[in-house]
């Protein structure tokens, strides 16, 4: 820190306010009488003073007066009283006469403004990296949740659009800064302490404080006034950009609870500086001016997305009125796995069954606390209201981003997801990297997840987004090819892919060993043989269309994640294409139940039931998938989805939802 320049004046006293481990620089011509030659300089015990430069070993007071003579004043300990320590400069022509003489008063203190830069969950004292941000297990800075639970059961309003704190429990969303004081019982006359942010930075942040408190009053007049007061009092936030804060005197905290406001997001780094200044007066009328300013640095957290290998700990589903059997099905599969499951009833959801396409479940996380948040999709569908209606409050966030058109079909969540840890030619991604679909690179007129929410996903930073290749398919979303489920090798976790060409490979298999005219959706009226899936030249041509689109997002995946093909599981999956879809031309969708579109619940696999060829009593496409799962140590269970979600264009995945606990990995640690 460099030293603070300071003006003393000939025959006047000059008193100031001397923040201890600081320096005061004094430039002794600014203020010597014409003529002036030579000087001497005293002070009480407490002061401490270097002249620069030096003068000679030989020469003793006094002190030959040099063009750049300075004095650099430093003090040791606090001042008991408030202007309890003095310097004096006297100054002396070429005789020796004397010429003036200024004086200074001096006001010791210690003031610091905390906040827990090492990320143990403490306020320590004094951090000298409290002041920036580094990324990384050695890295520091102090972290800042975003306040966007609700504290209210009723009427909910997101805490952080709240004027006031109306409970004691919304503290613990918020990180702690502490004011620490060592000095005089007051500071000298005029003096203040001002806590300041940045107009940019009140759009991020606001800090309260508790009301301080005089002597105890147990009227009841009081305790009734009590009831109307609020206990903490918002210091600086929103458009308020400076306020004074009390100094208390002697060795004392003062404890500040910092709010965030909003997310990272395009043109916003999460970064947040507070700035707590020492004003000293300048005159009547006249503002003060800042002679020291401490300052600490926050950064948010990011919200932070959950892939499938983490651990269940509650499975959402719609409940409509044509999927009874479905949701018995998934009732039976959770009940068994032990984890919880939350129905949404149909005034609620308003038919709208598609739970995956409306949210999608993530955290956000600091040394002191933690909660799920769920990211609403803009779809706006009969599921609109239930994230925040149903799902937010103590403890669980909620945040969205709106749009000013119209969502298309890639705007919803099954279009959003997130992968294992991996690690990319040295680079390691402890939290995954989350996968959306959008447009081929060279389509002009396809369909794209909006900029927006593209926008806010980049700007978590800490799960790099990867850009596939969607758009081919009528809906349009991620989880309609691929998805993660566990493994107990390699890199613990195995990516799984719809593959026409496997398809093929079994219905072949199925013919040459003389099953040809066994039936796909046996029972339905769609049934048709074995036979005639093969000899449909139209369908074949289709789904090499298909396959080349799914392996051009199989090499970017490859690339992206670091997997190698023994990382890959092809899944027999047809597709076929719709006829002028939206008037955009041809898009694929799933032939049969598309099996790639499961529910992973640890090692069990809620799986759509495809109705595949039946041989020796057995559907030769379940066989297939337990032949391809089942050696991974899981399990898969098959569902019923044909009338209720098949038929209507989605799966077990697009119907459902999981909330999984979060990564032990913490997000702060990683190496950016």
């Amino acid at each position: 820190m460099s030293p603070r320049t300071l003006r003393l004046e000939i025959e006047k006293t000059t008193r100031t306010t001397y923040m201890v481990g600081t320096e005061l620089m004094v430039n002794l011509n600014r203020c010597a009488p014409h003529q002036s030659k030579f000087f001497t300089v005293k002070c009480t015990p407490n002061v401490h003073f270097k002249i620069t430069p030096p003068t000679s070993e030989e020469s003793s007071p006094p002190n030959l007066l040099a063009p750049n003579s300075s004095l650099l004043i430093t003090m040791d300990e606090v001042s008991e009283t408030a202007n309890d320590n003095k310097l004096s400069v006297r100054y002396y022509g070429e005789k020796m006469e004397k010429l003036g003489n200024a004086i200074l008063h001096l006001t010791a203190v210690e003031i610091s403004l905390d906040v827990d830069a090492d990320r143990d969950g403490i306020v320590e004292k004094n951090n000298p990296n409290k002041a920036s941000w580094k990324w990384g297990p050695n890295g520091h800075g102090a972290i800042l949740l975003v306040n966007c639970d609700s504290e209210s059961t009723f009427r909910k309003t997101l805490d952080s659009e709240k004027e006031e704190i109306n409970r004691v429990s919304d503290l613990k969303d918020m990180s702690t800064m502490v004011l620490r004081i060592n000095g005089p019982p007051d500071l000298p006359q005029g003096y203040k302490l001002s806590m300041h942010i940045t107009q940019t930075d009140s759009e991020s942040v606001r800090v309260f404080r508790p009301r301080k408190s005089g002597k105890a009053h147990t009227s009841w007049k009081h305790k009734i006034l009590k009831l109307f007061l609020k206990e903490h009092l918002m210091v600086v936030g929103m458009d308020k950009l400076a306020e004074e804060v009390p100094y208390l005197g002697g060795k004392t905290e003062l404890e500040f609870f910092v709010e965030g406001l909003r997310f990272p997001d395009r043109g916003f780094d999460g970064l947040i500086t507070i700035n707590l200044s020492l004003l000293e007066p300048t005159g009547e009328g006249l503002p003060g001016t800042p002679i020291f300013t401490d300052k600490v640095m926050f950064r948010i957290s990011p919200w932070i997305m959950t892939p499938n290998i983490l651990k269940p700990m509650e499975v959402f589903v719609c409940s409509t009125s044509d999927n009874n059997a479905f949701l018995k099905s998934i009732k039976n599969l959770v009940d068994s796995c032990g984890y919880k499951l939350k129905v949404c009833h149909e005034y609620v959801n308003r038919n709208d069954r598609w739970m995956q396409d409306e949210i999608e479940f993530g955290y956000i996380d600091s040394p002191h606390h933690g909660f799920p948040v769920v990211l609403d999709s803009p779809r706006d569908q009969g599921l609109k209201d239930f994230p925040y209606e149903v799902l937010l409050g103590p403890d669980f966030g909620y945040v969205t981003r709106y749009i000013d058109h119209k969502a298309s079909s890639l705007d919803s969540f099954g279009n959003l997801e997130v992968s294992p840890p991996v690690t990319v030619n040295g680079k390691s991604y402890p939290l995954g990297r989350i996968i959306i679909g959008v447009a081929f690179p060279t389509t002009t007129h396809g369909r794209n997840m909006t900029q927006v929410v593209q926008d806010f996903l980049w700007a978590q930073k800490v799960q790099e987004p990867i850009a596939l290749y969607s758009d081919w398919l009528t809906v349009g979303h991620v989880d309609e090819f691929m998805t993660f489920v566990p493994a107990p090798d390699r890199k613990k976790f195995r990516l799984l892919l719809a593959s026409p060409d496997a398809g093929y490979k079994v219905f072949r298999t199925l013919q040459k060993n003389g099953h040809g005219k066994a039936e796909m959706f046996p029972d339905f009226e769609e049934a048709i043989t074995v036979d005639d899936i093969l000899s449909d030249k139209k369908l074949q041509a289709e789904n090499d269309y298909v396959q080349n689109c799914i392996d051009w997002n199989r090499d970017v995946l490859k690339k992206e994640l670091g997997l190698d093909d023994e990382d890959i599981i092809d899944l027999p999956i047809l597709f076929k294409m719709l006829e002028e879809y939206d008037k955009r031309g041809q898009r694929a969708a799933a032939y049969y139940p598309d099996m790639v579109n499961m529910i992973v619940l640890g090692d069990q696999l809620g799986i759509p039931k495809p109705f595949g060829p039946q041989v020796n009593g057995k559907c030769a496409l379940e066989t297939e998938m337990r032949s391809l799962l089942e050696p991974l140590g899981l399990k898969c269970t098959f569902i019923d989805d044909f009338a209720s979600y098949h038929k209507l264009l989605g799966e077990v995945h697009c119907g459902s939802n999981v909330l999984r606990q979060p990564s032990t990995f913490r997000w702060w640690n990683l190496e950016l």
